[in-house]
C-alpha cells in the first residue's frame, strides 16, 4: 500500500510462501501509549537510507524478517508531528558478500499467555533503513496499520469467546450432577443463554464491521494507487470510511474485554477441572489477557471513542441537542416511523434513553459556572449562549470531567453500534430477531448501570 515496487516484488512472494513475516515497531520502554515521546533517532545517508539508533519493546513478531519502525529523524518536530516511519531487514549483506544483522533481537519475553508468538526486545545500532512515505509522515501511516490490527484483535476475541465457550458447552452438555447434566440446571442453562447471546451478537458486529473494512480497504488501494473513484465508487469510500472510523475502537474494546470476561466464566463450569492445564480452558483465558493489552489498552480505546464521539457533537453543539428534541419516542408511534418495523422502533426508543444520558452527562460537565452576583434572567441567557461556543467545549479542564466516564460512554456506544447492526439484520431477516430481542434484554440493564454513574 505505502511501499516502492522494489520492496513489494523481493519480499512479498516471501511472505506468502512462509519464509518471512513482518512484525511493527512502535512501542520503547519510556514510549508506550503516549507515543510521540519516542526517542529511535533516524539519520539520513548520502545514499538516500537512514541509519535507525535506539530500542523498541514488546514487539510482537520482532524476529520475523522483517520491521516497520516509527522513529524520529534529527531535528524534526517533537510529538507526533516529528514522527518517520521506516522499512528496514532484519539481515543484510556485508562488505564481504556474507549475511549480517541489521538489528538484532535483544531478548524474548516470558508471558503469561501467547507462547505461540514471539513478544521480543529489538535492538537498533546504526540499522538500515528506508524511509516510507514522507519526512515526518509516519505516524498517519502507522495509524492505517494499528487501526487493522486493532479490527484483527476483534476478531481474535471472537476466536476466543468461540473457543472457551464452546469447551465450556461440551464439558456442561457431558457432566452430570444431581441426575441431569449441568447445562439443564436452571441457573447454568440462564448463564449459557446470556454468554452466547453476547458471543453471537458480538459476532454479527464483527462480520458487519469487517464486511465494512474489507470494503475501505479495497478502495483506498485504489485510489492511493489511481487517484481514480466513479461516483459510486466515492460514495461507498466515504460510508465505509465513516463506519470503520466509528467502530474500530468499539469492537477492539468490546472483544477483548467480552473475550477476558467470558473465558472465566468458561473456567468456572468446568470447577476444578477448569484451573487444570490437562482441559485447556486456562490457556485461553491466559491468552485473552494479551489483547486487553497491545494495539492501545482498553482505556485507550475508550479515549478514543469518546474523542471521536464529541468531536462530532463540537461540529454542531446545536444539531445535537436538536437530535434529542427530535428522538423522542413518541416518533415511534407517530411521523416517519409509525410504519417502521418493532426493531427500529426499540432502537428508537433505547436511541432517545442514550442521547438523554449522554447529553445530561455532557452538560455536567460543560455548563458554564456562573459567579454570585450574576442572577436572573440575562444571566441564564448568557449561560445558554456559552454552552453554544465552540470554543468553549475545547477547554481542556472540562474534558477532564468528561475523561472521567470515557469507559462507560465507550461501553455504551459499543452495545448501541451491536444493536444497530442487529436490528439491521432483523428487518433484512426475520429469523435473526430472536438474537436482537435477547441482547437487547441482556444489555438494557448494563446501560442503565452506566447510566447511573453518569449522574453521580
Amino acid at each position: 500500500r505505502f511501499c516502492p515496487t522494489d520492496l513489494q516484488d523481493k519480499y512479498i512472494p516471501m511472505i506468502q510462501r512462509g519464509e518471512i513475516s513482518g512484525s511493527m515497531c512502535l512501542t520503547e520502554p519510556d514510549a508506550g501509549s503516549d507515543v510521540g515521546s519516542l526517542r529511535t533517532s533516524a539519520e539520513k545517508q548520502p545514499d538516500g537510507t537512514y541509519l535507525l539508533n535506539g530500542t523498541k519493546c514488546f514487539i510482537t513478531n520482532g524476529g520475523g524478517g522483517l520491521a516497520f519502525i516509527l522513529a524520529r529523524i534529527k531535528g524534526a518536530p517533537k510529538g507526533l508531528e516529528g514522527i518517520s516511519m521506516f522499512f528496514a531487514e532484519e539481515w543484510v549483506e556485508s562488505s564481504t558478500g556474507t549475511r549480517k544483522h541489521n538489528y538484532r533481537v535483544a531478548k524474548i519475553e516470558e508471558k503469561m499467555g501467547m507462547h505461540g508468538s514471539p513478544t521480543c526486545e529489538v535492538v537498533y545500532e546504526n540499522t538500515i533503513g528506508r524511509l516510507v512515505g514522507q519526512e515526518n509522515g509516519g505516524f498517519k501511516l502507522m495509524l492505517h496499520l494499528m487501526n487493522e490490527a486493532r479490527i484483527s484483535t476483534g476478531v481474535q476475541g471472537l476466536a476466543g469467546m468461540e473457543g472457551s465457550l464452546g469447551l465450556a458447552r461440551t464439558y456442561a452438555e457431558s457432566r452430570k450432577q444431581f441426575g441431569k447434566c449441568i447445562l439443564e440446571l436452571p441457573l447454568m442453562k440462564r448463564n449459557f443463554q446470556d454468554w452466547e447471546t453476547e458471543r453471537d451478537a458480538f459476532r454479527a458486529m464483527m462480520v458487519d464491521t469487517i464486511s465494512h473494512f474489507d470494503i475501505f480497504q479495497r478502495l483506498h488501494l485504489k485510489k492511493s494507487h489511481t487517484q481514480e473513484l466513479n461516483l459510486k465508487e466515492t460514495e461507498l469510500f466515504k460510508e465505509s470510511e465513516t463506519i470503520v472510523r466509528r467502530r474500530t475502537p468499539l469492537v477492539k474494546y468490546y472483544g477483548a474485554e467480552a473475550n477476558a470476561a467470558l473465558s472465566l466464566k468458561a473456567i468456572q463450569v468446568l470447577g476444578g477441572y477448569g484451573f487444570m492445564r490437562e482441559y485447556g480452558v486456562e490457556r485461553l483465558h491466559r491468552d485473552s489477557f494479551g489483547p486487553l493489552l497491545y494495539e492501545g489498552t482498553s482505556q485507550i480505546q475508550s479515549l478514543m471513542a469518546m474523542k471521536d464521539f464529541v468531536k462530532a457533537v463540537l461540529k454542531n453543539p446545536a444539531q445535537f441537542i436538536q437530535a434529542l428534541v427530535i428522538s423522542h419516542p413518541i416518533g415511534s408511534t407517530m411521523g416517519s416511523l409509525k410504519n417502521e418495523s418493532p426493531y427500529q422502533r426499540s432502537m428508537m426508543s433505547m436511541s432517545y434513553e442514550f442521547r438523554k444520558n449522554v447529553a445530561s452527562l455532557i452538560m455536567r460537565c460543560f455548563k458554564p459556572e456562573l459567579s454570585p452576583t450574576e442572577r436572573g434572567f440575562k444571566d441564564l441567557l448568557t449561560q445558554i449562549k456559552q454552552v453554544f461556543r465552540k470554543e468553549y467545549w475545547q477547554e481542556a479542564e472540562r474534558f477532564d470531567k468528561l475523561m472521567v466516564h470515557a469507559e462507560t460512554l465507550c461501553q455504551s456506544l459499543a452495545y448501541r453500534e451491536t444493536l444497530k447492526v442487529l436490528a439491521k439484520h432483523a428487518v433484512l431477516d426475520s429469523s435473526r430477531g430472536d438474537l436482537f430481542d435477547r441482547y437487547l434484554k441482556l444489555v438494557t440493564p448494563r446501560l442503565s448501570a452506566i447510566y447511573c454513574d453518569w449522574k453521580i
